[in-house]
């Protein structure tokens, strides 16, 4: 797999990026989530992260990535993956509007927008994602997009990844 690319987009506020695949560096994730494409789930902004939007979605992976290229400072136009149990999320802390229960696994995609990120959660420490892509063009809008999602709220808006 050489120079991939996807397209990032929230549907309801018509903004989108341009990210290219990290393939070098995480080889397994990438193709893993290139063959899953497309991927469209509801928005969420993160509580603890700081400056990250994501979607939720059951495991697509034959097999689930190692941690490859681990961060847990992503930088702007980071495109992260994680994986938690079911148990990880199924806290009322959470506010997810889907049941997530003990022996499931919720693979989350995130795009990070900005700087000052440490991915530290308070229920269970270190929290170190893959990170599979980066943003090449587009982000001073989805950044835009991302701080109005934070104060407008993401009710009714989804996130998804396709192939560009």
């Amino acid at each position: 797999m050489t120079d991939h690319f996807i397209e990032v987009s929230l549907a309801k506020r018509n903004v989108h990026c341009r990210a290219k695949l990290l393939v070098e560096r995480a080889p397994l994730t990438c193709a893993a989530i290139w063959d899953a494409l497309p991927l469209i789930g509801d928005v969420y902004h993160a509580k603890y992260a700081r400056n990250e939007i994501y979607a939720l979605f059951p495991p697509f992976a034959e097999t689930e990535p190692p941690l490859e290229n681990p961060t847990v400072t992503p930088i702007p136009g980071d495109l992260c993956y994680f994986a938690f149990a079911g148990t990880e999320l199924g806290t009322k802390a959470y506010g997810y509007d889907r049941e997530v229960r003990a022996g499931t696994t919720v693979v989350d995609l995130a795009l990070f927008y900005e700087r000052n990120n440490l991915l530290l959660n308070g229920d269970v420490g270190w929290v170190p994602g893959i990170v599979w892509g980066q943003v090449v063009e587009g982000l001073d809008e989805m950044a835009e997009a991302c701080n109005d999602l934070w104060r407008s709220g993401a009710a009714g808006e989804s996130l998804s990844f396709r192939r560009a």
